[in-house]
């Protein structure tokens, strides 16, 4: 086993899913109401038997670090030589944040060189798929290569100014590379698909640092690996595309960057799917997270109570510490210690950990982030405008979010109390 040191660039601010984070970063962000997206690639690392990993990390870094330090850190063992360490910006070498992907390692290089790596893998800390770095890094070592770019089939039209792409000879050698194009070339023969980067890098190690070097001294380059350091080391040094091969033993492979509100609703109401996409039962490749000390769930007043007041989820994954209390879930992600009181009906959600749910409340395609207590007879999701006009976030699908210590929820329980004094 070649000496490998994983390097997790997760410090994106990850605008695109606010207001889910407006207060963590996107790696911290819940999915699939225990994890956190960024358990996934942890989950990889752990899996792929990947014991020395740096997380870089930028912005709202604190509710990452803590999640860290409580679900990982028991993983390793220093004494031999494994760790998993969360590295905010030391500014040891300049006094500006990261400028892009490059230069968050660039910065970086002071810790990266004292563990005297003979690889570096490179991972983005935002994505959720299952892969085995190693079959990768077996790859890098065979091709003899200097760097090698996981590589995921796309549609031209998923590819057009979302992901770099990538042109391949037959024996997989890189020939041309694309940071986010707006009319990406296509596979030889296949006009509508193409080569996708994945954010994923193997470098020879010394390499690396030549290159890091070199881009640091170029004024005019964002210092982005998809954007300067892959194109300039194109035809003069041995770059190959590695092809994805999915770990979720499904037909398709599985890979989602849950970077936009909608996609990220999307890819949480295919898990209470009959038969979701991502799989998240397979003890052969098992995700890892914190997981408090809870109560197992609960649904009271099913039996002995008449009409609607009977706790039942519906094609639903309920959390530990949950207790639906004489309510209806249907189709919903319900995280920790979620309450769901009597007469209230909830379908198509996201609730995260603490959300309270009042009596008589109606809720309908919807994210509500954590801790948030929803009024009695509240009414959300059924009435797009109405719900702007109180201050929700609203996802281009017409799925509505309500953050944290958002004070549109006073609104709410002043509606309620509008009413009542009717």
């Amino acid at each position: 086993m070649q000496n490998v040191l994983a390097v997790i660039l997760a410090g994106g601010k990850g605008t695109r899913l606010e207001p889910l984070t407006r207060d963590r970063a996107k790696p911290a962000v819940p999915f699939g109401g225990s994890y956190r997206i960024v358990d996934f690639v942890l989950s990889n690392c752990l899996n792929s038997n990947i014991r020395k990993m740096l997380v870089l990390t930028q912005y709202k870094a604190m509710s990452l670090d803590r999640h860290i330090n409580l679900g990982w850190r028991r993983f390793f063992c220093r004494e031999l030589g494994e760790f998993i360490d969360v590295l905010p910006p030391q500014q040891r070498i300049d006094e500006h944040w990261y400028q892009g992907t490059a230069d968050a390692v660039y910065q970086n290089i002071y810790a990266i060189e004292r563990e005297r790596p003979d690889y570096v893998l490179i991972l983005a800390g935002d994505h959720i798929y299952k892969m085995n770095y190693w079959e990768m890094i077996d790859y890098h070592l065979e091709q003899g290569a200097d760097l090698t770019v996981g590589a995921l089939r796309a549609t031209r039209r998923e590819a057009a100014r979302e992901f770099g792409v990538i042109q391949v000879d037959p024996q997989q050698r890189i020939l041309g590379f694309e940071e986010k194009p707006a009319d990406p070339k296509p596979i030889p023969g296949e006009p509508d698909h193409c080569l996708a980067s994945m954010g994923i890098y193997v470098f020879t190690a010394r390499f690396l640092f030549e290159q890091l070097l070199a881009d640091a001294n170029r004024h005019d380059s964002a210092h982005d690996f998809g954007r300067n350091i892959i194109p300039a080391v194109i035809g003069e040094h041995e770059v190959f595309a590695f092809p994805f091969r999915d770990q979720n033993r499904k037909n398709n492979a599985y890979w989602r960057d849950v970077g936009t509100l909608d996609a990220y609703w999307e890819a949480n109401m295919d898990l209470v799917s009959v038969d979701p996409q991502l799989n998240l039962y397979d003890g052969r490749w098992p995700i890892r997270t914190h997981q408090p000390n809870l109560p197992p769930p609960k649904f009271v007043f099913g039996s002995g109570e008449r009409g609607d007041r009977r706790g039942r989820a519906l094609d639903s994954i309920v959390c530990q510490g949950t207790i639906v209390s004489g309510g209806l879930v249907e189709r919903c992600v319900l995280g920790p210690n979620v309450r769901v009181n009597s007469f209230a009906h909830v379908e198509d959600s996201i609730l995260f950990e603490g959300v309270n749910v009042g009596r008589r409340a109606k809720i309908r395609r919807a994210i509500i982030d954590k801790g948030v207590n929803i009024p009695e007879d509240a009414v959300i999701g059924y009435d797009v405008e109405q719900d702007r006009r109180r201050g929700f976030a609203i996802s281009e699908g017409g799925v509505v979010v309500i953050a944290k210590d958002d004070g549109a929820r006073q609104l709410l329980s002043q509606e309620q109390t509008a009413a009542a004094g009717q």
